[in-house]
């Protein structure tokens, strides 16, 4: 599919949401255990979005579609909403920005792989190429202009729950645009997009309350939340922006762009946490940031030109 303006800044919001989210989310995580974070956020999210989604929970007839299409539902719950983003303020936890930036920075490395081992797609050389693009655009911000900055980076456990973090939104976006038959076709439910999401959002909050309470129960002494008004700024921004509003957005980029496209987008976030921490800092931007912007935008257009969707297997509900 033709890369129009229109899709191209709706990829673009999703990175700058979770940018905001990862910025934030580091600095929540002091104040409140990761895990309980991610049910909160979750919680206030599905309360927000009820008004627009209760119709999914109180129709009989959508209830009986639930029920026989549970298994690729659950699925989406539990990667895209209760392991997803428990994983990643887990990492901010125990590794650096830094890392945790480089490792999501891979992300169209292995939504490429996943797509190729999993759903047949095998990757073209555009798309290759954009995805070197990207991340040597990405490897410019993180290195500040500094290459050898690169060579002191150093790997902590938390690491690794970003590689899983980073393998479940793979997942997750391919089941959005390769869903099994029950949810495409003739047999694809009539749900709104309000209704689909705040289905995924109560699978996943069923997850992620269950994996917060198992770990306040084996933790020998749980850590107490320390209520502030500014935790529940951060709650109120983190419930509406990287989950209401980035998760629209990017299951229509999916469904429009495919996965493995969509996925160059994500090499924004870097980017713009580096701009939202010259806001915040007062470190406004430097000549390499016009570079590293310059190399993933190239990496996104080189990537798109040769992309190719199938109309009949992206589709998704609403």
């Amino acid at each position: 599919m033709k890369m129009s303006p229109r899709l191209a800044l709706m990829l673009s919001v999703p990175p700058l949401m979770w940018a905001g989210n990862a910025v934030v989310g580091r600095l929540a995580v002091s104040h409140i255990n990761p895990l309980w974070l991610n049910a909160s956020r979750w919680a206030l999210a599905l309360a927000l979005l009820l008004p627009w989604g209760w119709r999914m929970f109180a129709s009989a007839k959508r209830r009986a579609e639930i029920r026989a299409r549970w298994p690729h539902l659950a699925l989406l719950g539990l990667l895209g909403v209760g392991a997803y983003n428990a994983l990643q303020y887990m990492a901010l936890r125990t590794s650096t920005p830094l890392n945790v930036t480089l490792i999501a920075a891979s992300l169209p490395v292995w939504m490429l792989a996943v797509g190729a081992l999993f759903y047949g797609e095998q990757p073209r050389r555009a798309q290759l190429v954009g995805a070197a693009l990207s991340l040597l655009g990405v490897a410019v911000v993180l290195a500040r202009g500094t290459p050898a900055a690169l060579l002191h980076v150093q790997f902590v456990p938390g690491d690794l729950m970003m590689l899983g973090a980073i393998f479940c939104w793979c997942v997750y976006s391919w089941q959005l645009a390769r869903p099994p038959a029950s949810m495409r076709g003739a047999e694809r439910p009539d749900w709104h997009w309000a209704e689909f999401l705040s289905l995924q959002i109560a699978i996943g909050l069923l997850w992620a309350t269950a994996s917060a309470g198992l770990g306040e129960w084996i933790q020998p002494h749980p850590e107490p939340v320390v209520w502030t008004p500014w935790l529940v700024a951060a709650l109120l921004f983190i419930a509406v922006g990287p989950s209401l509003i980035a998760y629209r957005l990017w299951g229509l980029g999916v469904a429009a762009a495919g996965p493995a496209v969509a996925a160059f987008f994500g090499n924004l976030t870097p980017l713009f946490a580096a701009l939202l921490s010259a806001v915040l800092l007062g470190e406004w931007p430097r000549p390499f940031h016009g570079l590293a912007f310059a190399l993933i935008v190239a990496g996104i257009l080189v990537s798109s030109r040769q992309a190719r969707a199938d109309p009949a297997a992206i589709k998704t509900p609403g």
